[in-house]
This record gives C-alpha cells, sequence and structure tokens, in this order.
C-alpha cells in the first residue's frame, strides 16, 4: 500500500507511510475491504492536497520559445463541421465548442464574442497552447482582442467552467487556475490581463473593473 500510494502522488514512501498513519484506524481497515479503491481515493485526497499547497509557492519565469499560428490547424477535431459554430470574428471560420448540448455555456460564451461589437477577434484556444503547472498541464479556453478604446485593455485570456462557485471546481482544477493566474500576472502587460469568468457578461463586468 504505501509502494502504491507514494508511487500515485509522487511523495516519498517515509512521507507516505507517515500520512497513512494518520488516518484513524476504523476508516485505514477500509483498506481490506476493498485494497484498490482505498489506494484510489487516498491518492486522489493527497494529490488535491499538494494542490492547494503548492500554489502558494509556484512561480514562473519566461523562457525562450513562442508559439506560432500554426498551433490553431495542428488540432484535429473529432467533431464534424454541422457540429461546429460558424463564426465571423474568431481566428478561424468555425468554432469548436466542448459540449454537446446546443446553449452549453462555451456555444454561448462564443456566439456572445461573435456577436459583440467591441470584440475584434478571438480564439478558442486548442488544447496544445497549455501551461505546464505541478498537477498537470492547464489549457486556458480562449484569447479575446478588443477593438482599442471599447474597454480598457485590448487583450483577454479568459477561463469558461460554467460556474466560478469555487466549491464546485475540483480543488486539482482550483489549483491549475492559481497557478494560470500566477502565470498570467507575470506577464501581464497594459493590454494582457487573465481572468476566470462563466459568462460574457461577467467578462464585461471584470473588464470595467480593471
Amino acid at each position: 500500500m504505501v509502494g502504491k500510494v507514494a508511487s500515485g502522488t509522487t511523495l516519498t514512501r517515509r512521507t507516505t507511510a507517515a500520512i497513512l498513519q494518520a488516518i484513524d484506524p476504523v476508516k485505514l481497515s477500509m483498506f481490506k475491504f476493498n485494497p484498490e479503491e482505498f489506494i484510489s481515493k487516498v491518492i486522489k485526497l493527497i494529490k488535491e492536497q499538494k494542490a492547494t499547497m503548492i500554489v502558494d509557492h509556484i512561480s514562473y519565469d519566461q523562457i525562450e520559445g513562442e508559439y506560432d499560428s500554426s498551433i490553431f490547424t495542428a488540432e484535429k477535431h473529432s467533431q464534424t463541421l454541422d457540429k461546429a459554430f460558424k463564426a465571423q470574428r474568431h481566428i478561424q471560420d468555425y468554432v469548436f465548442t466542448d459540449g454537446t448540448a446546443e446553449k452549453s455555456v462555451e456555444r454561448v460564451f462564443a456566439q456572445d464574442l461573435d456577436t459583440a461589437e467591441e470584440v475584434c477577434v478571438y480564439a478558442k484556444l486548442p488544447k496544445g497552447f497549455a501551461i505546464p503547472t505541478p498537477v498537470g498541464n492547464y489549457s486556458p479556453d480562449w484569447a479575446i482582442a478588443f477593438n482599442e478604446g471599447a474597454v480598457k485593455h485590448i487583450y483577454f485570456v479568459a477561463e469558461t467552467k460554467g460556474t466560478m462557485e469555487s466549491l464546485q471546481l475540483r480543488p486539482i482544477e482550483q489549483a491549475k487556475i492559481s497557478c494560470a493566474k500566477k502565470l498570467f500576472n507575470k506577464l501581464s502587460t497594459s493590454n494582457v490581463k487573465y481572468h476566470d469568468v462563466d459568462s460574457y457578461q461577467s467578462l464585461l463586468q471584470i473588464m470595467s473593473s480593471l
């Protein structure tokens, strides 16, 4: 058990053993009824706690290397064009949004961006555009360029997760978003800002307060 948990959490065996010894004996006894499920849940809980601790100490430094426009064409979509959103302001002609619902959060967000006069161009960021974090790579959802003068900042990278209630996001997902905030704070200029939003209306409210 110690070896499996240590491997799954990338902790030392000594640290893992100390954590397991601190578990309530009644809870620990559940191991013998379903060892695999017990180990899986222990790993999940430890990873979530690691995620919340790591964020306080992480920092990012800019290195050489950059993305070019090919990142938008390299990704192959499993969806057909009839499932995509025909756009006018997107960097490509079609937007492939997450979710299957016709009015999914991303679909509505894309439609709002596409009809907003203050938006110059926007992009649904491909999975290849990822930010490394200690708890896994993180891919922001959108990059948005506003017409100059319409709002205070021209460029914006936004995250849409359906709800901004932090308790409804898994701790690891919260940690990834927090790491992303630290990265974008490092890169921020008068033109580049990052924020997590759940609708275009909340995006405008945030922009007006920056």
